[in-house]
């Protein structure tokens, strides 16, 4: 998940991203932020296999359509629209958060594209890092701080987690268990049910056609786990939009995609 920062190729949520330098950013502080603005209008957030079984209980997971799928916590069935933060960008409800955006601003990237050498960089625009009064201090006598060293473990165990999803989501392809997904909702008042597509989701007719070999491997290696919760998730898609009807956010068409 290491992303070269190039301002074509930023990631999501991230602006601008510069290296953390002890000589640029010697007197610098990182404070949390009041608020997580740079969620209002994201419904769908990027997901660790690690974080599956915890994120299965308040999220729908999915995975992104394409030659390279990436699992997806949703946290709204339409763009624009997340129905755990408010308007001012606040939780609304005690949930779990997934790791990558408790990461923001930091983010381990490579900064020359010719090379695997990943340095801690954040971005500057979020307010969270600065020439502060409060905050935890990021250098001491020219060395990283505590704060620091615990972001960048952080941010390291985050890429570890990262890798062992492409290798979970390669195992899912090799088994030819991903396929397109489709969940058609029936709304009170609606003639036509609002159908969501626009996504991948494990094919439950050919995960129970499996070898018994290959059945047995993933068991053993922990991979049926994750596509049971993976698959026992998709059940609060409903609830999502039960909360999106609450909110007054419903689309105005009754076929839409559901992941960005």
């Amino acid at each position: 998940m290491a992303t070269a920062p190039t301002a074509s190729n930023l990631p999501l949520f991230y602006k601008d991203l510069v290296p953390l330098s002890s000589v640029d950013h010697a007197d610098f502080h990182a404070r949390p932020l009041d608020s997580a603005d740079f969620l209002i209008n994201q419904h769908a957030v990027p997901l660790t296999s690690d974080e599956f079984v915890s994120a299965s209980r308040h999220y729908p997971i999915v995975f992104s359509a394409g030659d390279n799928p990436v699992p997806l916590a949703l946290m709204g069935l339409n763009e624009g629209v997340n129905t755990f933060v408010s308007e001012e960008g606040k939780l609304i409800n005690p949930v779990y958060v997934p790791a990558y955006i408790r990461r923001y601003p930091f983010m381990l990237a490579r900064l020359r594209p010719d090379t695997d050498e990943l340095s801690l960089c954040f971005d500057p625009t979020s307010g969270a890092i600065g020439k502060f009064d409060e905050g935890d201090v990021l250098f001491v006598d020219g060395k990283p701080s505590d704060a620091v060293n615990n972001i960048l473990e952080f941010c390291k165990n985050f890429e570890e987690a990262g890798q062992r999803t492409g290798q979970f989501v390669e195992e899912l392809q090799k088994a030819d268990l991903l396929m397109d997904g489709e969940v058609s909702i029936q709304a009170d008042g609606y003639d036509q049910p609002f159908v969501y597509r626009g996504f991948k989701m494990v094919d439950e007719t050919k995960l129970r056609e499996l070898r018994g070999d290959v059945l047995r491997k993933m068991m053993q290696n922990g991979i049926l786990a994750l596509i049971f919760a993976h698959l026992f998730s998709l059940q609060l898609m409903r609830e999502i939009f039960a909360e999106q009807v609450k909110a007054g956010k419903m689309p105005t068409v009754t076929v839409a995609p559901t992941t960005a």
